[in-house]
């Protein structure tokens, strides 16, 4: 849908009489917990580069490795080590990025009926886990040599929750019709 026609579907809803008062999505946040995976033998070496390659590829832009902040030896995490990645997308590469996932990837799945409204927050934001990354359609499965889930977290400028489930209706995510 345009932006255009979409901004005006929205103001047309009762107390909006400002267009800078429509909702609208800020970023797309995706992140990837590498967890178990650090563990493993040449982590480093092997097993990262693949997972920012793929990351790189679905995201459109190079991950932002995180690190931990302490140690904490039941987790078997020390200081400064990589424990996920994470991308924030605004703008051009946000929309083509909610593009994709709405027309290539969420058609992947089976017996797919819509997103819960339950992984819509108070706050309006839509979190949304897969489990394999391999439902995008950038990874080819036969040269993907890792498994690995992430989560996307969609934010946006709504006040309410109800004002995040019309936008993102109007936006064509696909959202179960009742909680």
């Amino acid at each position: 849908m345009e932006k255009a026609s979409l901004k005006k579907k929205i103001k047309e809803s009762p107390g909006r009489k400002n267009e800078l008062a429509v909702p609208r999505i800020e970023k797309i946040a995706i992140n990837v917990g590498l967890g178990r995976m650090s563990q493993q033998p040449n982590f480093e070496d092997k097993t990262l580069p693949l997972v920012i390659k793929e990351l790189a590829l679905i995201a459109g832009q190079k991950p932002a490795p995180t690190v931990a902040k302490k140690s904490i030896a039941g987790f078997k995490m020390r200081s400064g080590q990589i424990i996920g990645l994470k991308v924030i997308l605004r703008r051009g590469r946000m929309n083509d990025f909610l593009e994709r996932l709405i027309n290539a990837v969420f058609p992947r799945f089976r017996d797919f009926k819509g997103l819960d409204l339950a992984n819509i927050d108070n706050k309006g934001n839509l979190n949304i886990g897969f489990r394999d990354h391999l439902v995008f359609p950038e990874i080819n499965p036969e040269d993907s040599g890792i498994d690995f889930g992430l989560e996307v977290s969609i934010v946006s400028s709504a006040k309410t929750r109800e004002e995040a489930i019309e936008l993102y209706r109007l936006l064509g995510i696909p959202l179960k019709k009742n909680g």
